[in-house]
């Protein structure tokens, strides 16, 4: 009897270290819909759809995401907008099948350089207070510095065990040194000019102290976001999230404008 009481006690005891992050690794959830440029990107299991990777309205007709979301195509995967619970029936919803799906012709799988994507949806999406296209940084403009505060959101794992949020959460963290992702206990090699690492070690008065927050898996192809204009996409890190030496990747969006105006049929500036 003694012995199923310590096996209850331990079971708790796991349970509650397991849950008590509020999102991605770290972060909190956003207000409902303050992010109207946010998009679900669902694959079909079962007789459902469930979340697989995020994405992000940069056009009418247009979701920018990562590439390693969709590798090999769109497999019948659906975009969803206006979503801001994945499981509650919202009226703001609008749901799209993917008409073109344009993966950057370099990525490199091995490290996940030019991780970034364009998906052309079926259909004009109906604009309104919770959906709605977001800025991005074009070329010559001026990407974040190192210490620069930046934020992303997303519906990926709280933690590496895979459990996922219900509803769309949010996080603040500071762009890393470059210098300092290329080092061998870093990054290494892998890490390009294309990307950008940041993370936030998580310090007084957080609730887990000295714990590094942290974008994890399902956040992948969301933005990141400085001063209100996307200038990452969620990409990679390292195997577990929230790891010091492992801050999440993001690929740099303003290296790309040629080839997003080429894909969008867009006029790039001289």
């Amino acid at each position: 009897m003694a012995s199923e009481k310590k096996l209850v006690v331990v079971g708790l005891l796991v349970f509650a270290f397991f849950s008590q992050g509020e999102g991605i690794i770290g972060g909190r959830e956003a207000a409902p819909h303050s992010r109207p440029y946010m998009a679900s990107i669902q694959v079909a299991e079962g007789d459902r759809m469930k979340h697989e990777c995020g994405g992000f309205v940069v056009a009418d007709q247009w979701v920018m995401t990562a590439v390693h979301c969709l590798p090999t195509g769109a497999n019948g995967r659906k975009v969803v907008l206006g979503v801001h619970s994945l499981s509650q029936d919202e009226d703001t919803k609008q749901t799209f099948d993917i008409m073109e799906l344009h993966n950057h012709p370099q990525f490199d799988s091995s490290n996940y350089d030019n991780d970034i994507s364009l998906i052309k949806l079926d259909r004009l999406f109906n604009a309104s207070d919770a959906v709605k296209a977001v800025a991005f940084l074009r070329a010559g403009g001026a990407n974040p510095d190192t210490d620069a505060a930046v934020d992303t959101a997303g519906w990926g794992s709280l933690d590496n065990l895979g459990s996922r949020p219900d509803k769309l959460k949010e996080l603040v963290v500071e762009v890393e040194d470059p210098v300092l992702c290329r080092r061998s206990d870093y990054f290494g090699r892998k890490f390009t000019a294309n990307m950008i690492c940041a993370h936030k070690v998580c310090e007084d008065p957080c609730d887990k102290p000295h714990k590094k927050e942290d974008t994890c898996d399902g956040d992948s192809g969301g933005p990141l976001l400085y001063n209100g204009v996307a200038v990452g996409i969620t990409s990679n890190g390292g195997k577990k999230c929230g790891q010091l030496k492992k801050p999440g990747i993001y690929t740099v969006i303003s290296h790309y404008t040629q080839w997003i105006d080429g894909v969008m049929g867009l006029q790039s500036d001289p």
